[in-house]
């Protein structure tokens, strides 16, 4: 450590800045801004899908901009229909197939999430525990469900394969 640092008051300022970056990466995973902290586990991706809201109450909420997911969306098809084969070349595009996957995820769960914190804070013990599944089971149910559909994917594209031969 000696060779690392001429003083121990540089050694101080080094661990202070350091302390100051673990507290900023605890700020953002502890979601005290959910859009932020959103933003940097997706690395940017969500920041034009998302917009904050402030309610009457005061207290901010994030939503889906789906004005920007279907400006998006149309884009992307009025690229492709100027195009000879345009649904034909949008839907075997990686852009569009992309753009779909991403607007089905981002909705799938934010409809999952919403449902599942209006069904904790209900009173009915019942639509708690509806709640609570929802938050721990139906991860591994998509999670399932997408396993399969890439099986079938493979068997199709394998049996394609098979007949052209």
């Amino acid at each position: 450590m000696g060779t690392k640092y001429s003083s121990l008051e540089e050694l101080r300022r080094k661990k202070q800045l350091l302390k100051g970056e673990v507290a900023e990466i605890e700020d953002l995973i502890t979601f005290d801004n959910t859009k932020e902290s959103l933003s940097a586990f997706t690395n940017g991706f969500t920041d034009k899908y998302l917009k904050e809201e402030i309610k009457p109450d005061g207290e901010t909420s994030v939503s889906l901009n789906t004005n920007e997911i279907v400006k998006e969306f149309s884009t992307s098809i009025k690229d492709t229909v100027l195009n000879r084969n345009a649904v034909y070349g949008f839907a075997k595009s990686d852009a569009g197939m992309n753009l779909v996957e991403n607007a089905l995820k981002i909705g799938a769960v934010t409809f999952v999430g919403n449902y599942a914190r209006k069904s904790l804070y209900n009173t009915s013990w019942k639509k708690k525990i509806i709640g609570v599944a929802l938050i721990y089971l139906a991860p591994i149910a998509l999670r399932y469900v997408r396993e399969k559909l890439e099986n079938y994917q493979r068997n199709r594209t394998a049996s394609s394969m098979e007949q052209l031969i």
